[in-house]
Parts: C-alpha cells; structure tokens; sequence
C-alpha cells in the first residue's frame, strides 16, 4: 500500500466532494461565520457531528485489509504493470477461510485489494485484458471479488474495495480524461456487480503515464459515483469521510480530534449561502494531516469551517503488505497487536489491519495463531467492567451508573453546564484494575478535552491517570491499582460533555507503547 510518500503530495490538491447527504449526516460541517470569536469556534465545534455512515463505520472499531495479487506470486510490495498474470494461480484459494478467520478474530469488515498499482484486477474487468480472466487460475473463469464477496456476507463482515487510482499498466494512464473514463468505468463494475460496499479505499499514488504526463484524477466524479451507487459507503483516505492517520505504524496520537478546521475551495463566495450550496462548492483538504495537533482550540481558533474527518489507523500484520515467506517467522505478535489496539482504537481511531493471504490463497497458520491469541485477550481483558453496579457517592446527583456502564454509546450522561465535572464511584468490592475506558457520546459532538482519574489510595486520593481527548473511544493504561472508590474528574471541556461510557478492567499480560 504504501501511501505516505504519495498522500503528502496528493491530499494539498485532490478536492473533496461532499453532496448535500439528506438525512445520512448529522452536523458534520459548519461554516463559520467571519469574525467568529474563540469562544465562539469552540461551541460550534462541540456541535459538530458525524454523519450515519461515519458513525457507523466508527462502532466497527476494527477491520480487515486483504493484499492480494500478482504481488504475492512475485514476492514484491509494488508491481510495474509489466507482470505475466500466468503466474497467478492460487491453487488452494479459499476465501471462506479469510472472512472465517477473520470474523473469529472479531473483525467486522473485510477490505479487498481489487486492484493494486500494477493494474492487476482482480475481476474480469471488460475494459482491461490484465485481470484474473487472463490467469491459470480457475481456467481463467474466476472471479475473486465475487468470491470475497460471498465469503463476507456468509460470515457477517461488511465488505469493502480498495481500487488503486495509480495503474502502472493501462495506457491511457497520464491521458486524464480517457484515465477517468477507464477508472470511473472499472468503478462501476466493483459497485454494481458485487452487492453491498461498506468502504470505498483510495490512496494517493500517483505518477506520470506514458505520455510523460502526470495522472490528474478527477476526485469529485469519483465520489458522485460512488455517492450515487453505494450511498452509505464511506470513502476512506482520499475521500470525504475517513482520513489517514498519517503513519503505517499502527500508533495514533495522544490528541485525537474528530473535529478539524477545513478551509473551503472559494470561501468568500459560498459564506453567505446555505450549507448544501457550500457542498457543493467542494473542498481542498489541509496539506498537513500528519501533525500531532490537528484539532485543538489553538488549530481551530482561525478555522473558516469545520467538519468531522475521523482518524483510521492501518498496519500490517507482517513488515510487509502483500505475503512473503521469508516474513512468515515475523507475524506481530498478540502482545504488540494488544498494545496496537490500545493505541489506536483506543485513542478515537478505527484500526485496518492488513491480514494478507499466501501464495497458495490461504491466510498462513502463523497469522492466524496470533489473531486469535490476541482476539482472547481482548474478550479476557473487557469481559467484566468493576464499575458496574457501582454506587455514585457524590458529585453530580443526577447520573445514574448503568447509564455509563450499559455498553452502548447512545445513552449518556449529560450534566448542566459548569466549569468542573465531576463524580466518584463506590464499587462493589475492592478490586484490582489498570485500564481505564471512556466512550462519549459522539452524536452529540466530541467535546472532552482534558480528565483525570483517581482512586482512594491508603485513605487519601490518588491520581493513577489522565488524558486530553476521548472521542469515540478512550483506553489508558496504568500501573496496578487496588481500590473500592474512584473519581473522575473532566476539567476541560468544549460545553457540558456527554459520557457514555465509564469502564474499569485489568490487563494481563503487562504491555507498554512501542511504535
């Protein structure tokens, strides 16, 4: 995959588009009025929401990456377009093994590499010979995205198409119109053919063609099609609906803000219209997403606009994106994929995890042996909440504890505005706990900006963590605690907060950050 070195270059150019989108957004973008005052910015930043698809896509908190292709039978990363597709002939190929696998592992989408930047489709596309129909495999009458696409369905997984808008082998690539025409037309095919798509996946490779001319993609047709084809896909990355973290590492940041400032492509001209005609208009996304601030009252205190951009986090299982053998011996193991999850769904982050399959179209048993050792830990780890059933001592009289422990997101609690807020729990016996887990309810914005936690400690409290943003989902960890009362403290926030969720758990075995 490898979009770091392109998507620099590509997101300070490539527009978005964003149609007026009916009843599937919430609050998702605001323009501001000129001459807004911080304080101003601030409260209409907490109103920002996510859209339907958005939210959505979010409560997956993990899915699945699958390289495969032409890549995995040369035992490259990145093809030429010049590859023999002779060689592609997965002899034991079984697509039901991947969405089984990965369903167990508890995953909830599936991302199919159907096209990567050596063209190689992985369908037999009628506007190209260089597809899986031009292969040994299945005599030339497979359909790979047709099979995926079964398996997810069989096996419950949303699934969703990555189509590289690089392509090392077509012609026409370079001649920007006849290119879009080829790209939308190959587009239609994944949309149309293989049922429902969850998550369209572009990234921003882009290059010169043939011609000697640098591929131009025109992003807003894209999205129209997709938009008009497959309305509650999200379109990740180069798209309107997901962003990229910034890094392949698997790591998000301490900070993550939902909420980031969007500058609009003709501001003077759409600030007195209405938000459908400023949709309209488009977008030009910041040049810099990979800053370790992007959303704070100091980057939004000069904001024009402001949309919800949600953070997607994605890493390899193995060093590389597509299978090598060599590798077979360097699957992460479930500690460092533990420690990847605290670190990105666990800071307001979806986590891709590219799962890629061999040689002979299976996923290897070394993957696998992780997964599920890691997919037992998490169920370890979250199966009992200490706060639950506990009794609230003091602070705000009005929450009620199984409104922040019923696992869900949709109730909360929502105290009335004040400078400090603020309450202690009594649980129902001393307990042993490292973890901490906060949710807010982000249908309400995210607006928690900074907290702490402390727990009565030798008949005194003890501060044993805190944190800045919470967003969707919220995990610290901590040294060992023993304790039968909490406090938790958020004493920065953008407007009141709405906590849905308060958990307390124990981690075995110990594992600490490691990018």
């Amino acid at each position: 995959m490898n979009v770091i070195i392109y998507l620099i270059l590509q997101v300070a150019i490539a527009p978005i588009y964003l149609l007026a989108q009916e009843n599937q957004d919430g609050n998702n973008f605001i323009i501001l009025k000129p001459g807004s005052s911080e304080e101003e910015i601030v409260k209409a930043a907490a109103h920002v929401t996510p859209s339907q698809r958005q939210l959505a896509w979010q409560r997956l908190e993990t899915t699945a990456f699958v390289h495969f292709g032409l890549n995995t039978f040369y035992n490259q990363e990145w093809g030429r377009g010049t590859e023999d597709p002779g060689r592609f002939n997965p002899t034991l190929l079984n697509t039901d093994q991947w969405a089984r696998e990965i369903s167990e592992a508890g995953f909830k989408m599936l991302i199919m590499t159907c096209k990567h930047h050596d063209g190689f489709c992985m369908w037999p596309s009628k506007f190209t010979k260089h597809t899986v129909a031009s292969s040994p495999w299945l005599h030339g009458k497979g359909d790979l995205v047709k099979e995926i696409s079964e398996s997810c369905r069989k096996y419950n997984l949303k699934f969703g198409v990555y189509l590289s808008p690089w392509d090392r082998h077509e012609p026409s690539y370079g001649n920007s119109p006849e290119y879009n025409k080829f790209f939308l037309n190959q587009l239609t095919e994944l949309l149309t053919n293989y049922g429902t798509v969850d998550e369209v996946w572009f990234d921003g490779a882009c290059a010169e063609g043939p011609n000697g001319k640098k591929q131009e993609y025109d992003w807003d047709s894209y999205y129209s099609l997709i938009r008009k084809l497959q309305p509650n896909a999200v379109i990740a990355v180069m798209g309107p609906d997901v962003r990229w973290v910034g890094t392949e590492s698997g790591y998000g940041r301490e900070n993550e803000w939902s909420v980031v400032p969007y500058e609009l492509t003709n501001q003077e001209k759409i600030a007195g219209e209405s938000q459908k005609e400023a949709l309209k208009e488009g977008f030009t996304p910041p040049g810099d997403m990979m800053n370790q601030d992007l959303g704070s009252r100091m980057k939004i205190k000069e904001a024009k606009s402001l949309i919800w951009y949600p953070s997607e986090v994605d890493v390899s299982i193995r060093p590389g994106w597509f299978w090598h053998e060599s590798e077979n011996e360097r699957v992460k193991s479930f500690e460092k994929l533990l420690d990847i999850y605290f670190s990105s769904v666990g800071r307001n982050s979806l986590l891709l995890l590219n799962i890629p399959p061999d040689s002979l179209g299976l996923i290897n048993q070394a993957d696998i042996n992780s997964l599920k050792a890691w997919n037992n830990a998490l169920k370890s780890i979250f199966k009992f909440n200490m706060a639950d059933n506990a009794t609230v001592n003091s602070g705000d009289i009005t929450l009620n504890i199984n409104t922040i422990t019923d696992h869900t997101d949709t109730t909360s609690w929502n105290p009335g505005k004040k400078d400090k807020y603020s309450f202690e729990l009594e649980l129902k016996k001393e307990s042993d706990f490292n973890v901490l887990l906060l949710q807010e309810n982000i249908t309400k914005g995210q607006r928690i900006e900074h907290f702490k936690l402390e727990a009565w400690v030798n008949k005194s409290w003890k501060q044993v963590a805190e944190g800045t943003t919470v967003g969707y989902k919220r995990l610290l960890r901590f040294p060992d605690v023993q304790s039968n009362k909490v406090r938790l403290t958020i004493d920065q926030s953008r407007l009141a907060p709405a906590l849905a969720e308060f958990g307390l758990y124990r981690q075995l075995p110990e594992v600490s950050a490691n990018p």
